[in-house]
């Protein structure tokens, strides 16, 4: 999700997750904390059960708000690091 382009890397971009046409099992995070909450509240919507904050994205009280409606948080760590410590 990015509302200023339309794709990279070969993959499509949507403006908002309200927008995806499949059914999204992780939102990893690679916003400005300020963008963070809105990201939250979309996945909260749409029941997605993990949401990944990369690392230097921290946003304590989107964290707790999504937390408190169920969803799995990691926040301020890359989820390819952490792939690959415990996959290699």
């Amino acid at each position: 999700m990015n509302p200023k382009i339309h794709g990279s890397l070969g993959e499509k971009s949507f403006p908002s997750l309200l927008e995806v046409p499949e059914k999204v099992d992780i939102v990893n995070i690679f916003r400005r904390p300020e963008f963070v909450e809105e990201v939250v509240d979309q996945a909260i919507q749409l029941k997605v059960p993990v949401i990944w904050m990369q690392e230097g994205v921290v946003h304590e009280a989107a964290a707790r708000k999504a937390r408190q409606a169920g969803i799995f948080v990691v926040m301020d760590q890359c989820i390819l690091q952490e792939h690959r410590a415990r996959f290699r």
